[in-house]
């Protein structure tokens, strides 16, 4: 849950910082650049939160081992 409150913490400052931009940009293209990654990062923090929101009992208390090949 830490990870993913610290990846959610992340995401804010992204998001902060790509409107910041958006609203300095001169350039069109820079400006619309800027305005979708913002947006796109609001969908990602959007997705951690719901996630944060499911109790660890359906998410179960155990980390899942990496899938492994052969």
């Amino acid at each position: 849950m830490k990870d993913m409150q610290a990846h959610l913490e992340k995401l804010q400052v992204q998001i902060a910082e790509c409107e910041m931009i958006r609203d300095l940009a001169t350039d069109l293209r820079k400006r619309e650049l800027f305005a979708r990654l913002a947006e796109h990062f609001k969908v990602l923090s959007s997705e951690i939160e719901k996630a944060m929101a499911v109790p660890d009992t359906v998410l179960g208390s155990k980390p899942q081992e990496p899938l492994v090949e052969e």
